[in-house]
């Protein structure tokens, strides 16, 4: 399996959701943690961001 990180504007743009939207959902607990590459650079796992939307889109298809 490939991994990949991803910067935050690139999950922003997958995603469809505003820096503050990521981060209020990461505190809550329903979004990946970034995680730390250096002293002020952060990513994400492709996977994980994926597998936050599978998620979402199951959930709205059981409600």
């Amino acid at each position: 399996m490939t991994m990949k990180f991803l910067k935050l504007q690139a999950v922003m743009s997958i995603t469809g959701m505003s820096r503050s939207s990521i981060y209020l959902a990461i505190s809550e607990g329903r979004f990946p943690k970034q995680i730390n590459l250096g002293a002020r650079s952060i990513a994400f796992l492709e996977s994980e961001v994926h597998e936050f939307m599978e998620e979402c889109i199951a959930n709205r298809r059981s409600n």
